[in-house]
């Protein structure tokens, strides 16, 4: 990486002056602790797109015979990073060296060598055999676009042959999706390498966290920059949970961008990796509200009181995934002590796990499709109601439908204020689930990409059904007592 590492490259800085490149500290640490697969978890204008389409460009120029790749969020970011990070670099080489490594073909998004070699800049890259691999803002990519994620995850990230080289990179866009899932896989695998139980194999990702205070450009003059008693608290969690001490030029510099980014700021500038995933998701119907009940601690541990009832709250759906939140109200808090989610089982499996729960049970909260007929093995047909009283699950009501899906959505919104939520209950249900309140937090509104905006109806997806259910919940709790007093009434009488 002679041309990379040894500033031979001419680049243009964000003011639009030129330079000489040579790597700063993040880069050097990436460079030296790289593997095959790589997943960069960072904090803003770092350098890592520059830097790793550098090094792709290196690779194409002096190896035959390179497919070199690179995948960006948009069209439009993608025609910018040729420009900018392959085009432009490639056109301030030496002139022996450009003579030497002449194109054979270019366009606006591909430069083919003369070696055989070539980079090019897309928005997917499926067929064929690619050497280098650029992702670039995978977690964008994962929010808006969650068909064209997948599409690289399958496509892509399958071109690569093993042994060659991946490099993911991007901010944090929310618990849930392809990038989310990528890096909980990662990170895992991180821990126990570092635990010694594992090692990592050329099919693993390894996990690389850029924090922004590791930058030493994030600081600034004191003098003058009030900080705040809840400000002081951050600081102060910061030393005592994780050992980052903090110099008073980069607390003034945290104070400053965290007034500017306001919700953003731990995502675009986390200090934590676990903290980039705490922010809300880009047109996460419900992000305010979550990321309110974590500064307030109203996410963390919340035991079950034995004392108390137990409500569930279910969801029936129609990809054959049930979700079932587990409630109970003390004073005047609804909390919730658990949630579970499973596809694929039948009633009677569900009536076992409300079985083997040492809950005393209040009442379970069906939708309203539940009291539709379905055929069992039996000869007679039966609605799933029927068959969890059959199973001696008592106290069943259904839920009624909301004809207009932003009523639900509003009473969610209207009773989360009152919520408290257990982050292990409701966490991540191994590999199998990423939990209820994933599915909040990554309930979200369609992207329209011709008119680049969310659209005003939610995307159905993972997130849908343990939403779905906790909207039961938010009806149900929402309507005047007497009012659940008499459909409870009636409910008892129903032959």
């Amino acid at each position: 990486f002679v041309f990379v590492l040894e500033g031979e490259l001419v680049l243009v800085t964000d003011a639009g002056e030129e330079f000489t490149f040579y790597p700063n500290d993040s880069q050097e640490r990436l460079y030296n602790n790289r593997w095959y697969l790589n997943l960069i978890l960072k904090a803003r204008q770092q350098g890592f797109s520059t830097f790793i389409d550098l090094i792709l460009l290196d690779q194409a120029l002096f190896n035959a015979n390179k497919t070199c790749g690179i995948i960006a969020d948009t069209r439009e970011n993608a025609t910018k990073l040729f420009r900018n990070k392959v085009k432009y670099p490639y056109d301030q080489l030496p002139l022996g060296l450009r003579i030497a490594r002449e194109t054979e073909s270019e366009n606006t998004s591909e430069l083919i060598f003369n070696n055989g070699s070539s980079l090019s800049v897309g928005t997917s890259m499926r067929g064929g055999t690619v050497q280098l691999l650029h992702i670039s803002e995978y977690g964008k990519i994962s929010a808006k676009f969650p068909d064209k994620a997948k599409e690289i995850k399958t496509g892509a990230l399958n071109a690569v042959a093993l042994g060659q080289y991946v490099f993911v990179e991007s901010t944090a866009e929310g618990k849930g999706g392809e990038f989310y899932e990528m890096t909980m896989t990662a990170q895992k695998a991180h821990e126990m390498v570092k635990a010694g139980t594992a090692k990592l194999t050329a099919m693993d990702f390894r996990f690389h966290f850029f924090a922004w205070w590791e930058s030493p450009k994030y600081t600034l003059n004191p003098e003058g920059v009030a900080i705040s008693t809840e400000m002081r608290a951050y600081f102060a969690e910061l030393d005592v949970k994780h050992g980052i001490k903090l110099t008073p030029g980069q607390q003034a510099w945290y104070v400053k961008k965290a007034a500017q980014q306001g919700d953003d700021m731990k995502k675009e500038y986390p200090s934590t990796w676990e903290e980039a995933f705490e922010v809300a998701l880009d047109g996460a119907y419900f992000g305010r509200e979550i990321v309110a009940a974590r500064a307030q601690g109203r996410i963390g541990k919340v035991p079950w009181v034995p004392s108390e009832s137990v409500n569930t709250f279910w969801d029936l759906g129609s990809n054959d995934t049930t979700s079932i939140w587990f409630h109970q109200k003390v004073g005047l808090h609804n909390r919730f002590i658990e949630y579970y989610e499973i596809a694929g089982r039948g009633m009677a499996h569900f009536a076992r796990q409300l079985q083997e729960r040492d809950y005393i049970y209040g009442r379970h909260y069906l939708p309203h499709d539940a009291e539709n007929e379905l055929q069992t093995d039996k000869e007679i047909a039966e609605t799933r109601m029927e068959i969890l009283e059959r199973l001696h699950v008592r106290n069943i009501e259904a839920v009624p439908r909301v004809l207009d899906k932003q009523d639900g959505i509003e009473a969610v919104r209207n009773i989360l204020p009152t919520c408290y939520f257990d982050e292990v209950g409701c966490g991540r249900l191994g590999d199998s689930s990423p939990g209820g309140l994933a599915a909040l937090e990554n309930y979200q509104h369609e992207w329209d990409e011709r008119q680049a905006c969310w659209r005003d109806k939610p995307r159905h997806n993972w997130a849908s059904n343990g939403t779905d259910a906790f909207m039961g919940f938010a009806q149900t709790w929402l309507r005047p007592p007497s009012a659940r007093l008499l459909f409870w009434w009636s409910s008892m009488a129903r032959p």
